[in-house]
């Protein structure tokens, strides 16, 4: 099995490859990529080669600017899967505060499943997903805070909440242990 560091860079490698791929087929140069998106020329430039470690809200953004699922930039398409906690690559929110394995995607890519990490007493904001996505939060591990628009609701372990992802939403860590969920996220 090889390292952390190296699964990290092959992350990194399939998902500048993957930003061309589908950029070309949307027909996109960098510049208007950068427009939809507002992420930079340069920045894009710097994913599609493989010369930088784009942030996960940078991957959220480039997705929703493609209309693709974010799993579309991160995994390729595989009949079997098997990934164990903490040996995958993984993306990382704030200061590593966030962080999430990429699971699963159906083969139809309209539904994706990550396993999140959020460290002691920390939030968590992500950017908006697509109009129309659904996600689906289980708390596997600690107690966690969903604020979605202006309500906020408490979930303790194996509590579930499903809600409509293109609403502003965040995640709170109410303990002083790293709280851990499954997310999983469906495209309409």
């Amino acid at each position: 099995m090889g390292s952390n560091k190296d699964e990290t860079q092959q992350l990194i490698q399939f998902v500048g490859t993957k930003l061309r791929e589908l950029r070309k087929e949307q027909k996109l140069s960098l510049e208007d990529l950068a427009a939809k998106t507002g992420v930079s020329k340069l920045t894009l430039g710097n994913i599609e080669r493989g010369e930088t470690n784009p942030t996960l809200g940078m991957i959220w953004k480039v997705a929703n600017g493609l209309s693709v699922p974010l799993m579309a930039l991160l995994k390729p398409e595989n009949n079997i899967n098997i990934l164990r906690a903490g040996q995958g690559p993984k993306l990382f929110g704030n200061d590593q505060e966030w962080v999430i394995e990429p699971l699963y995607n159906d083969l139809r890519g309209s539904t994706e499943m990550y396993r999140a990490y959020l460290q002691p007493r920390c939030k968590y904001e992500p950017e908006a997903h697509h109009p129309g996505a659904v996600e689906i939060a289980t708390v596997m591990a600690g107690e966690v805070e969903i604020t979605i628009g202006e309500s906020s609701y408490t979930l303790n372990k194996f509590d579930s909440i499903q809600f409509v992802a293109s609403e502003q939403h965040s995640y709170t860590n109410l303990t002083d242990e790293q709280a851990v969920l499954h997310l999983a996220i469906n495209y309409k």
